[in-house]
């Protein structure tokens, strides 16, 4: 069953990998986000990244103090083999 989109699209690119990604992650992938689907991203990231997919894919933004509204750079919890990624909100 296909499912309708709800608000805008929100795309992660991982930026950077120091260590060993235990889920997989390369520097360069691309991950469509939302509400409804992790995307493939690993459970853990996924979880504290949530707060800011939704909100990105509602219409919120960042302070303009931090740059464009429509980023967020954001490194997962295992600073061992910490990955970056950064989330965009995708305007059509």
């Amino acid at each position: 069953m296909a499912e309708e989109r709800i608000g805008y699209r929100v795309v992660g690119t991982i930026k950077g990998v120091k260590g060993f990604c235990s889920a997989g992650h390369k520097v360069g992938d691309q991950i469509e986000l939302s509400g409804h689907s992790s995307g493939g991203l690993c459970g853990f990231f996924y979880h504290d990244l949530f707060p800011y997919i939704i909100m990105l894919q509602m219409g919120g933004g960042f302070p303009a103090e931090w740059g464009d509204p429509d980023v967020i750079e954001m490194d997962c919890m295992d600073k061992w083999n910490l990955v970056t990624i950064e989330l965009r909100r995708i305007r059509e």
